[in-house]
């Protein structure tokens, strides 16, 4: 053999070699100088329409957070980042990537992330929960919606009907807690059957399905659109929901830091929704097509939902009622330990490192609080039960009213101003959750105070106890001079 036959066959071993290397999520490479440098892949799996998932995943993404955090001295001073992201509408194909070596990271509800556990089990491979992103521990987020046009009132109504909802999903687990509430049974006092919300959306619009069970933010976004009214919020059922993070275990392992800087830029996109809920609502809907108005229900102060990254015992328990509710769908085996699941060392390490007290985090059970003057009268709010809210065309801010009077009589003078009105909120009297006022139902008592209501029921019998009388957005602004 020649020499320069030689030389050619060794190059073409070293290109394969070299290209063998590169596969997986670790690779090493060589600069122009021979300094040793790293590639590590950060394949992270979103669900941006899921709007409780963005600090997550879009914001994450979108505002450059997690380039910002990764470690970039010591043994990281030569590493190279290739930073992957791939949207998913659901959790199911989330996992499957996950699975299959394609995503490190992922985003999902309760119940998908057990599913994505299982999976992982079932291949030999482990995954692991490493915080909550957005939730509720009282249930709402969920909810049970029926055709703008249906009757029903309430989810005892619903007897002998069908009520779609994606199966194996967190609204799919609501679901079935309301129909045990009733004492009925699935599949016999009420038909449930398997529906994406992209197809639940046209479906409600033309009668054709009962009703609809979901997720953040369906339940609300179908409401707004006007295609479909709510009739039961997940606060009803009394049992928490959230949205978290997970990760392939071995990479967890294998890349700790990667994993605290991921959840550092997550910390950080929290904040940012904090101090400009308005703000980034906006940057959420220019990328998903979602309304901010909607979007704000659940990131706005005393919204939906709490954006808390801390693993609360509601969160825990939360996944073992996925557990529990899959294992009774035949989804798993029963094989599932979320001591095991769950592993909190990964965000207390990030809170240490964004020098913030998880102790204190984890305590603490309030909404995303409200500090603000009232737009009529100027005066602090100091309480929070009857907060009105108006988002003005044009005006960046939401202007925030500490009762249903000083709102509706700003309303007035704004409409004669001849400017439009995006949208108003109240709080539900009964259940403390955000609604939109032009759905909601009012009722006064024997003082004239008005309080919101999601349900007519709820408000006509607060009314009747209270002496008072039930309106309608429209009807209730009129009482206000």
């Amino acid at each position: 053999m020649s020499t320069f036959a030689a030389k050619k066959i060794l190059l073409s071993s070293m290109v394969v070699l070299g290209t063998v290397g590169l596969i997986g999520c670790t690779s090493k490479e060589q600069s122009s100088i021979d300094t040793p440098v790293s590639k590590v892949r950060i394949a992270i799996g979103t669900q941006d329409t899921t709007i409780n998932c963005a600090t997550g995943g879009l914001l994450v993404r979108e505002l450059g957070l997690l380039e910002k955090h990764l470690p970039k001295e010591g043994d990281y001073k030569n590493v190279k980042y290739d930073i992957q992201w791939k949207n998913f509408t659901s959790g199911a194909p989330l996992t499957s990537e996950m699975v299959a070596d394609r995503l490190d990271i992922g985003v999902m509800a309760e119940f998908p992330a057990v599913n994505n556990l299982v999976a992982f089990q079932e291949a030999g491979k482990a995954s692991i929960f490493l915080a909550p992103l957005s939730g509720s521990t009282t249930g709402s987020g969920n909810a049970i919606v029926v055709p703008n046009q249906s009757h029903v009132t309430s989810f005892a109504e619903l007897k002998g009907k069908t009520i779609s909802v994606p199966f194996a999903s967190t609204a799919h687990g609501l679901l079935l807690r309301a129909v045990k509430a009733q004492g009925w049974e699935p599949n016999k006092d009420v038909q449930i059957i398997a529906q994406a919300p992209e197809v639940a959306g046209p479906a409600l619009k033309s009668n054709k399905i009962d009703a609809h069970a979901d997720f953040v933010p369906f339940g609300e976004l179908f409401a707004y659109q006007g295609v479909a009214k709510k009739i039961y919020d997940g606060s009803q059922a009394k049992g928490a929901t959230f949205h978290g993070v997970l990760a392939n275990q071995q990479y967890a392992e294998q890349h700790p830091e990667v994993i605290k800087a991921y959840l550092k830029a997550t910390i950080e996109a929290d904040q940012l929704v904090q101090k400009e809920p308005e703000k980034y609502s906006e940057v959420i809907a220019e990328k998903t097509g979602i309304p901010a108005e909607v979007i704000y229900l659940f990131h706005g102060p005393l919204g939906l939902q709490t954006r808390d990254l801390t693993w609360k015992t509601e969160y825990k328990q939360a996944t073992q009622v996925a557990v529990d509710t899959l294992q009774y769908l035949g989804k798993n085996n029963g094989n599932v330990d979320i001591n095991t699941f769950i592993q909190d060392k990964y965000i207390k390490d990030a809170f240490a490192a964004s020098d913030l007290d998880y102790s204190q985090a984890l305590n603490n059970y309030g909404k995303s609080p409200l500090v603000s003057k009232d737009a009529l009268t100027g005066e602090e709010i100091k309480t929070f039960h009857r907060v009105t809210q108006i988002w003005v065309k044009g005006e960046e801010k939401v202007r925030h009213y500490e009762t249903p009077e000083h709102a509706f009589k700003d309303l007035k003078a704004i409409e004669s101003a001849g400017k439009s009105v995006r949208v108003v909120y109240n709080q539900d009297a009964l259940n403390d959750i955000k609604l939109l006022s032009n759905l909601a139902w009012f009722a006064t008592n024997r003082a004239g105070e008005i309080h919101a209501f999601l349900l007519k029921g709820d408000a006509t019998q607060w009314a009747k106890a209270q002496g008072g009388k039930v309106y309608d957005f429209n009807a209730v602004k009129q009482l206000v001079n």
